[in-house]
């Protein structure tokens, strides 16, 4: 049985204006978030994965709109709100943003203020949503410090984002998602700036409290290393569209689209001959303002059928189910 999500986002398009004309960041993005199970979001950069994040908290820039399908916040109950029609400015929308949705930035120190200690931003953050008093708040901030893995709460809580190693002020980013007690978490590139052993620290501390707190986890990276430790279920990404979308253990040993077995093959493999040149993806992922006619992947694609690919788009993959956005499935099915 599926477990009911706690978000859907069906066919979900971005816009961007600029100078040139309008640009459309996200075409028809469709994926479901569901409580104890962690979405990976995986692709290279500039295919639309923070933009999705960023739409989901209706947080885009003045320049970006929604401009078409919907995010579902409790679907398929009597409190289903679509947050696509909501005021992003509106109280509704600021009671979404951290007390049901937290977001962990990918740059800490872009995402704390230099000029307060974490203290004062992590009570200002608990009593936003629920106020118990600034005593309660800040043992709670304390608790919340201690169960991010940063050492000697107590004492850390008066120190400033700048007195903090990368390591952790990304705990504190961490504690700072969960001050709301959110249900939905979603992180993006949390592990980006981080060295290789405290990676592995965070990626083992957002598993342990997204499993004690059943919250439903969205983990964008371009790391196909975390994609597998850490997902239940990918949505491999390209040029704003879910190109792939499956359980991790298909998208792993039976890839689908052309796109998802190129990220594979890039991969560094350990039983590689010494000294091979490592598998790149030729080309690059085109200017969203320059999208191609046809599959947006065909001018990368070494599977690319001409007069077919180069022509028409394959069908987005449809919403809630598994399945890969291309014309030799099609024809396959």
């Amino acid at each position: 049985m599926v477990e009911r999500s706690l978000i859907s986002v069906r066919e979900l398009a971005v816009e961007f204006r600029a100078d040139t004309g309008t640009v459309r960041a996200l075409d028809s993005v469709s994926l479901d978030l569901r409580p104890g199970r962690v979405l990976g979001v995986v692709g290279e950069s500039g295919c639309g994965k923070s933009v999705t994040a960023r739409a989901i908290l209706r947080i885009l820039d003045r320049n970006g709109t929604i401009a078409a399908g919907r995010i579902l916040i409790d679907p398929d109950t009597p409190s289903e709100t679509d947050l696509a029609q909501i005021d992003p400015e509106s109280k509704q929308m600021r009671n979404v943003r951290g007390a049901r949705v937290g977001l962990i930035f990918q740059e800490p120190m872009s995402a704390l203020s230099m000029q307060y200690t974490i203290g004062n931003q992590l009570i200002e953050a608990i009593r936003a949503h629920n106020d118990p008093g600034k005593t309660v708040a800040r043992q709670r901030a304390i608790q919340l410090l201690g169960d991010a893995g940063i050492p000697r709460p107590e004492t850390r809580i008066d120190a400033y984002p700048f007195q903090l190693s990368g390591g952790l002020r990304q705990r504190v980013g961490i504690a700072l998602a969960l001050a709301g007690d959110p249900d939905i978490l979603i992180a993006d590139e949390p592990t980006t700036a981080l060295d290789v052993t405290t990676q592995a620290q965070i990626l083992t501390l957002l598993r342990r409290l997204q499993m004690d707190k059943n919250i439903a986890l969205m983990l964008i990276t371009h790391d196909m290393g975390v994609i597998a430790q850490m997902a239940d279920d990918v949505a491999v990404m390209y040029l704003g569209r879910v190109v792939e979308y499956a359980p991790v253990h298909d998208v792993f040993h039976r890839p689908q689209h052309p796109y998802t077995r190129a990220l594979l093959r890039s991969v560094p493999d350990l039983r590689a001959t010494p000294r091979q040149r490592l598998s790149t993806i030729g080309g690059a992922v085109p200017q969203s303002n320059a999208r191609p006619t046809g599959c947006p992947f065909h001018p990368r694609c070494p599977e690319a059928m001409p007069g077919r690919c180069d022509t028409a788009a394959p069908k987005p993959v449809p919403p809630g189910e598994a399945g890969a956005s291309c014309f030799r499935l099609e024809d396959a099915a």
